[in-house]
């Protein structure tokens, strides 16, 4: 008989199970104790929760602990084209490599065998394959991301992480979350256990980081807040890096924009905090090697560049709150600075984000907003709606059919005498994982 591949397993699965999220831990952990309890024979664990940076941070604390030497595995979500994204696997020799499908296939099937046919959702099945895959492969180290929330989130079954990591927090998941920032980040701190380490990210809300704050004091945990007991800046083309060990004079991260520098010094700071030895020239080489699909990702060639008008430049982005919007727009007046085009956006959201709050941070900044649908989501905003919500905020704005239409439209009404344009697609990170799918750019 043929072996069904990892997608046959999680389709049948989508298909016995209900889809979204239910925020409990009962299942998991009883599902987890019938599996052995894998989640208890884990390395060392940084665990991230955030509303934003959680998988730049995890990009950064792998690759900075491979510059060491070590193996690590790494646990994010969601994935952008394929389920392997969600599970790399460290090796012994270099760099961990994205699951290899009968290897997933097979933990899903014993998972779900474990199950029995258990009212669970799918997410929290693969949060227990997770741990079966990170427990039966030997690493130095382990990075879980958190999928939603913290408090009641499947990873927050680990009861021993080496490290809390805290980025970022701002309004997102309101339906689950609250509506209050300091709500959001009650249940992002949710992560955070007794006495273990824990490192608070760069904070616009000082709500935030004083709710994060006490959570820790409160659990009698050594805390590393940014800007206060760790920082970092650029400094002639450099990153400068400062805690209570020292002054570390780095290359600039890989990853585009400045967000990514305070990004950077919370991985350095989690990963010190956890009790790994590290060296500037490790730090510097992982910084260095740090690649993150579908977050400022210049797209150089592939259909998608080749349907633009000609010499535009191409930029993708799955960001989708404001917060990530003013991250964004950011970087977008960091390249303005550099070389001046005309920026364009083509955006696609889903229901439960902020549309008017994602399109103000580029008020003043954007020429055009194209709309499309989401066409992987059943949540997708349709295109006439949110192109009325770009409006409100500010922006010329017309819907499009989908991406290529979008170009071609822009193509119909360009002005040869201007300089070729900046595009940015994003607002959705179903709508990037199908740019990627269609460029052949499958994250590796």
């Amino acid at each position: 008989m043929t072996q069904t591949t990892a997608a046959d397993e999680i389709e049948r699965l989508m298909g016995l199970h209900p889809k979204g999220f239910d925020l409990s831990l009962n299942r998991i952990e009883w599902l987890l104790d019938r599996l052995g309890n894998p989640q208890d024979k884990l390395p060392p664990v940084v665990h991230i929760a955030g509303t934003n940076g959680k998988g730049s941070a995890s990009t950064f604390c792998r690759t900075i602990l491979e510059a060491c030497g070590l193996s690590v595995h790494v646990h994010t979500s969601p994935h952008l084209v394929n389920w392997h994204e969600r599970f790399r696997i460290g090796q012994p020799n270099g760099p961990g490599k994205l699951v290899e499908d009968a290897m997933l296939a097979d933990a899903i099937r014993r998972v779900a065998k474990a199950n029995d046919g258990n009212f669970i959702t799918v997410f929290e099945i693969l949060t227990a394959v997770t741990f079966v895959l990170f427990a039966e492969n030997p690493a130095d180290a382990a990075i879980v991301e958190v999928g939603l929330g913290g408090r009641f989130d499947a990873t927050n079954i680990m009861q021993h992480p080496a490290v809390s990591l805290i980025m970022p927090i701002s309004l997102d998941h309101q339906a689950f979350l609250g509506d209050q920032v300091e709500l959001i980040a009650a249940e992002k701190a949710g992560i955070i256990k007794r006495g273990t380490p824990v490192v608070v990210g760069f904070q616009q809300e000082e709500a935030a980081r004083e709710t994060v704050v006490a959570t820790a004091d409160r659990l009698g945990c050594p805390v590393s807040i940014y800007g206060q007991d760790f920082h970092a800046h650029e400094e002639h083309g450099r990153l400068v890096y400062q805690d209570e060990f020292g002054l570390s004079d780095l290359s600039l991260p890989q990853l585009p924009g400045r967000h990514q520098l305070a990004n950077a010094a919370a991985a350095i700071r989690a990963l010190k905090a956890a009790g790994f030895e590290l060296d500037d020239q490790a730090i510097e080489t992982g910084l260095q090697a740090a690649n993150w699909p579908g977050r400022m990702q210049h797209v150089t060639h592939g259909p998608i560049v080749d349907l633009a008008v000609d010499g535009a430049e191409v930029w993708i982005d799955g960001g989708h709150n404001p917060a990530a919007g003013q991250a964004i727009a950011e970087v977008m007046a960091e390249l303005e600075e550099k070389r001046s085009r005309p920026l364009f956006l083509i955006t696609g959201m889903i229901n439960t984000k902020d549309p008017a709050g994602y399109f103000s941070a580029f008020t003043g900044m954007a020429r055009h907003v194209y709309t499309v649908p989401v066409t992987a989501s059943d949540a997708g905003i349709d295109p006439v709606l949110l192109a009325e919500d770009a409006s409100n905020a500010g922006l010329s704005a017309q819907p499009a059919l989908d991406i290529k239409q979008a170009l071609q439209l822009m193509r119909d009404d360009w002005e040869d005498m201007e300089a070729p344009p900046r595009i940015l697609i994003g607002g959705s990170l179903y709508l990037i994982g199908d740019v990627l799918a269609e460029n052949d750019l499958v994250p590796v």
